[in-house]
C-alpha cells in the first residue's frame, strides 16, 4: 500500500513538472488558419487610398447620359472615384453650401450668381447650353402652337381645362417655369399655384414628370435633352420651340469649401477643355440626329 502510493506522488510530480515547462498547446485547424490570416495581412502593405470627388448634378445632365458618357473619362484622367449625385438644381445648391459635394453643375444663372456672391462659390463657369420647350398632346387642345412662352402660359391660364404638369422641385427647370409665369403677367404663388386641378405640381425630376404628363396629356416644360432621351416611350411632341426665355445654360461651380480644391478645379476644367467640349457638342448626334447639348466654354452667357 504504501510502495502503491509512493510511485502514484511520484507520477503526478513528473506531471506537474511537464505542465510547468514552456511549450506550445497543440493549436486547432481554425486557430492555425487565423494566425496565418494576421500573418499575411502584416506582411501584406495596405492598399494606397482612392481619391474621390463628389459632383452634385440637375437630374437632366444625369437622365440624358452625358454623366455616365464623361466619369469614366474624368476617373481614368485623374485616377479619382467620381461620385456623381443627380437633384434638381436648389437641392444640388444646398449641398454645396453645406459643403457636401465639391463641384455642382447646375442651370440657374441668377442662383448660381448668388451661390458665388455669397462666397459658397468660386466661381461660374457656363460649359454648355440647350433650349426649354413646351411639349404636349399632339392635338394641341389649348391651341398654343406657334406662340412665344410668355403668349403660350397665358392661353393655358386662361384655359383653365388644359393639363400642365410642373416640375415642383425648386429645380433649374421649375426656375425657368416660374420665370415665365412671371413676364406672362402672373404671380406664381398667389396666380398659378391656386389656378386649380390643370396646374399639377409633380415634385420629381425631369424624366419622371416626362412620363406623368404623357400619363395625363398634358403639357409640361422640359429641356430638350431630357425630352429627346425619354421621346420613345412618350407621345407628347414639341408645341412651343421658339423664344429667348427658352435658353438653357448650364454651369459649373467649384465649392469653396471642396475638401480637394486641387481635384474640384480640374473637373472645372476637364469640363471646359477643347476635346471634351468637343464630345459634349458630339453627344447624342448620332442617335437623335440634332445636338443634346452645344459646347459653350469662354462665353458669356
Amino acid at each position: 500500500m504504501k510502495r502503491s502510493l509512493a510511485v502514484s506522488l511520484f507520477l503526478l510530480a513528473f506531471v506537474f513538472a511537464g505542465c510547468g515547462e514552456e511549450s506550445e498547446p497543440p493549436q486547432t485547424a481554425e486557430a492555425a488558419a487565423a494566425v496565418e490570416k494576421v500573418s499575411e495581412s502584416a506582411a501584406t502593405p495596405p492598399m494606397a487610398r482612392v481619391e474621390r470627388l463628389r459632383v452634385a448634378t440637375t437630374t437632366s445632365l444625369y437622365d440624358t447620359g452625358l454623366w455616365g458618357y464623361l466619369e469614366p473619362m474624368f476617373e481614368d484622367r485623374f485616377d479619382v472615384e467620381l461620385d456623381v449625385l443627380y437633384a434638381g438644381t436648389g437641392k444640388a445648391i444646398d449641398w454645396g453650401k453645406r459643403g457636401d459635394v465639391d463641384v455642382i453643375t447646375v442651370h440657374s444663372r441668377a442662383r448660381e450668381e448668388l451661390f458665388v456672391s455669397e462666397g459658397y462659390g468660386v466661381e461660374r463657369v457656363p460649359f454648355a447650353y440647350n433650349y426649354f420647350l413646351i411639349v404636349g398632346p399632339a392635338d394641341d387642345p389649348a391651341g398654343i402652337s406657334g406662340m412665344n412662352p410668355e403668349e403660350a402660359f397665358a392661353v393655358l391660364m386662361d384655359n383653365g381645362e388644359a393639363i400642365f404638369v410642373s416640375r415642383g422641385d425648386d429645380s433649374g427647370t421649375h426656375g425657368k417655369e416660374k420665370s415665365i409665369w412671371t413676364a406672362a403677367g402672373f404671380d406664381y404663388d398667389s396666380d398659378v399655384r391656386t389656378a386649380g386641378a390643370w396646374y399639377v405640381e409633380g415634385g420629381s425630376g425631369m424624366g419622371p414628370t416626362l412620363v406623368m404628363a404623357n400619363e395625363m396629356q398634358g403639357y409640361t416644360l422640359s429641356d430638350i435633352g431630357t425630352y429627346l432621351a425619354y421621346q420613345g416611350d412618350l407621345d407628347l411632341v414639341p408645341i412651343v420651340d421658339q423664344g429667348d426665355a427658352l435658353l438653357n445654360v448650364y454651369s459649373v461651380l467649384q465649392v469653396e469649401a471642396s475638401g480637394n480644391p486641387e481635384l474640384s478645379l480640374a473637373l472645372v476644367e476637364f469640363l471646359t477643355s477643347p476635346d471634351i467640349q468637343q464630345l459634349i457638342g458630339n453627344y447624342g448626334l448620332e442617335v437623335y440626329g440634332i445636338q443634346l447639348f452645344t459646347p459653350c466654354a469662354g462665353q458669356e452667357i
